[in-house]
């Protein structure tokens, strides 16, 4: 069960990133209800699968988006860090299209499928048979993989980040940096989203995770422009 959990994410990936974007929603929707559909057929409950903890989930998730709207606030207001909220992903979109990636695509497109796959299905599967010390470090390396095709995006999408990252404006090597430096950032973070799930459901992740990628549409489109 385990490995079709996997190929349901691979293909999930793909077509969210290559194939048909604008369809992520629906792609998500679908292999989330057949992960979770087959974390149940192999003996996981709710509770395993992270539903369990709101009031507590909500009340530390929505701390967390607090503090990313602070860090965002911060961000964009110092000189020497707002070159990083200079996205095109963001920038070249209409304000439709905004706002359709914010309140759509991010929610179920995106934090809708990592979350309940990553933290809840393949969590809820590797803790049951392993333990949840095995189940972080695998979901959480999986959750870095994850990110390589989008990471190819982001080099080329934000050159500031690009640079920070590679040292200098992206060639193909630095785009490998680019791309080796996110995967581990992002299964760092999923260290740290599967210890928010371990005390507090699935609430928690999710609101940090759309915090952090939804507000990033908005400050990207607020945030003063670089002079030329």
């Amino acid at each position: 069960m385990l490995g079709r959990s996997l190929a349901v994410l691979a293909a999930a990936n793909v077509l969210n990133n290559r194939v048909a974007p604008r369809l992520a929603p629906i792609t998500s929707a679908l292999a989330t209800a057949a992960l979770v559909a087959m974390a149940r057929k192999s003996g996981v409950s709710w509770r395993e699968l992270g539903f369990e903890h709101g009031a507590r989930g909500a009340a530390a998730g929505g701390a967390l988006a607090a503090g990313v709207a602070a860090v965002y606030t911060v961000g964009i207001a110092v000189p020497r860090t707002r070159p990083l909220f200079h996205d095109e992903r963001a920038l070249s979109l209409t304000r439709a299209r905004v706002l359709e990636e914010a309140l759509l695509q991010v929610p179920v497109g995106t934090v809708l499928l990592e979350e309940v796959g990553f933290r809840g299905a393949l969590y809820g599967m590797l803790r049951r048979t392993s333990g949840a010390g095995t189940a972080t470090a695998v979901s959480s390396a999986l959750f870095g993989l994850w990110h390589i095709l989008p990471a190819m995006d982001m080099a080329k999408a934000n050159p500031a980040l690009g640079a920070l990252t590679a040292g200098e404006e992206p060639s193909h090597v630095d785009t490998a940096r680019v791309v080796a430096g996110s995967v581990v950032s992002t299964a760092a973070a999923g260290v740290l989203f599967c210890e928010l799930r371990r005390r507090g459901g699935l609430l928690a992740p999710v609101m940090l995770h759309l915090a952090t990628n939804s507000l990033g549409y908005l400050f990207a489109r607020i945030a003063p422009k670089p002079r030329s």
